[in-house]
């Protein structure tokens, strides 16, 4: 993940992926899994249980179905689950900065899994969680530097679809106790994860725009695969509280180096999320909560400390439509706005049987430049994103995306820009 301090920006970062709380009913999910936890839904056991759920499809085929008795299988005796996609991005703008490219794309490659070594293997194990990834250009403009380096547009378009090849984003331990209700996580992790969650957090998924993503972008997030410590725990009254402290300098690319970093530089990442959620199922979906996050300055890099907050209401009607009401405040970091509203709806199109994988998002985002990042006198900025995405077959979603970007803070010249995306998702 790159950083932005003095001009320079912190794409998305670090995991707590949990056990299971209880079991739910597909049905209730606008887009996750059957085994609910305190992880998003980008946390490596939420994809693999999302990407067992039936999402339908314009077209059925079963051609992969002996592969997924195999992999059922291999849980089953074993314990070790696993899971593979492959995903592709192209994004085209109507204005961009004098002399810049107008378009960039990119593809990834993850493979993820679990391996439960103690327990059930649900609501109270223990397991090693993984996730190595390869990001690549397919030019050369990635999409995750576009709208900040091209279009001239304080903020980021799919962040993690760069071309920093091959990198882990997770690696760590998972502990579930108390039948589920807590869990403790420790190991190199992706705090996107489990920092200031909601059901449509991921860029894999859902919105393109990193506004309607975590933190709405005013959280100086670390990289992804930061060594560190996490835990959550939910109450019976389904209060729950998630906190983590992790290396602000941990490098994705070289994991090996973040023991150095965390016990020698002691510059470090901590956050604590408490929130109210309806159930144990639904802890993504019906969701409030208070994020409280501070960054440590990073004396090497010159980055500066900070701190901020946020708050997040999302809640899921009628297994149909999901609003939500999100928004932050930084004071001083590295992050790319000082305050910033997001609000907007999730959609399904059909009824759970006819359509379980079609979505349609809608939001709006309102965002103050930090001038900590990029000096003072800036425009606001203005952001309106509308998504659809069609469910194919079982493994294959294409999601067609437009945005609207009014007053793009480091492009003077220009009132606003139009900016049309695509992307392809095909999962194992």
């Amino acid at each position: 993940m790159n950083r932005i301090n003095s001009g320079a920006l912190a794409l998305s970062g670090a995991l707590l992926s949990a056990a299971a709380l209880a079991q739910q009913d597909p049905a209730s999910q606008i887009d996750d899994p059957q085994t609910p936890s305190f992880g998003g839904p980008d946390s490596v056991e939420q994809v693999i249980e999302a990407d067992r759920t039936p999402r339908g499809g314009y077209f059925e085929t079963e051609l992969l179905g002996p592969f997924k008795d195999w992999q059922t299988g291999l849980e089953e005796d074993h314990g070790f689950s696993f899971g593979a996609d492959y995903s592709a991005v192209t994004v085209h703008a109507s204005d961009v900065l004098d002399g810049a490219d107008d378009s960039a794309s990119s593809g990834m490659l993850r493979l993820y899994g679990r391996w439960n070594l103690t327990g059930d293997g649900k609501s109270s194990s223990g397991g090693l969680v993984y996730k190595l990834e390869h990001r690549h250009a397919y030019g050369d403009n990635a999409p995750s530097g576009f709208l900040l380096g091209n279009v001239g547009y304080v903020g980021l378009t799919e962040p993690p679809f760069s071309d920093q090849g091959t990198r882990w984003t997770n690696l760590y331990w998972r502990q579930s106790l108390n039948n589920g209700r807590t869990t403790l996580v420790g190991g190199f992790l992706d705090v996107t994860d489990f920092v200031d969650v909601y059901g449509l957090a991921s860029p894999w998924l859902h919105f393109m725009n990193l506004a309607f993503s975590t933190g709405s972008g005013a959280i100086d997030l670390p990289n992804d695969a930061s060594l560190g410590v996490a835990g959550g725990h939910l109450f019976e009254n389904n209060v729950f509280v998630i906190g983590s402290v992790v290396d602000r300098n941990g490098d994705p690319t070289e994991i090996g180096d973040g023991f150095d970093t965390f016990f020698g530089d002691n510059e470090y990442f901590s956050s604590i999320d408490i929130g109210y959620t309806s159930a144990h199922s639904r802890i993504a979906l019906d969701n409030v909560h208070l994020t409280l996050w501070h960054a440590d300055a990073r004396e090497e890099a010159g980055a500066p400390s900070g701190w901020g907050a946020n708050v997040s209401w999302s809640r899921y009607y009628n297994d149909r439509i999901m609003p939500f009401v999100r928004a932050g405040y930084t004071d001083d970091s590295g992050s790319l706005l000082e305050k910033t509203v997001s609000l907007g709806f999730g959609y399904r199109p059909g009824s759970i049987d006819q359509a379980p994988g079609d979505l349609i998002g809608v939001g709006f985002n309102w965002g103050e430049i930090n001038e900590n990042s990029f000096g003072p006198g800036l425009d606001d900025q203005y952001t309106l994103e509308l998504f659809y995405r069609w469910q194919l077959t079982q493994q294959l979603a294409l999601t067609f995306d437009y945005q609207y970007l009014q007053d793009p803070a480091l492009n003077p010249d220009e009132e606003s820009s139009h900016v049309w995306s695509m992307r392809a998702r095909f999962a194992l």
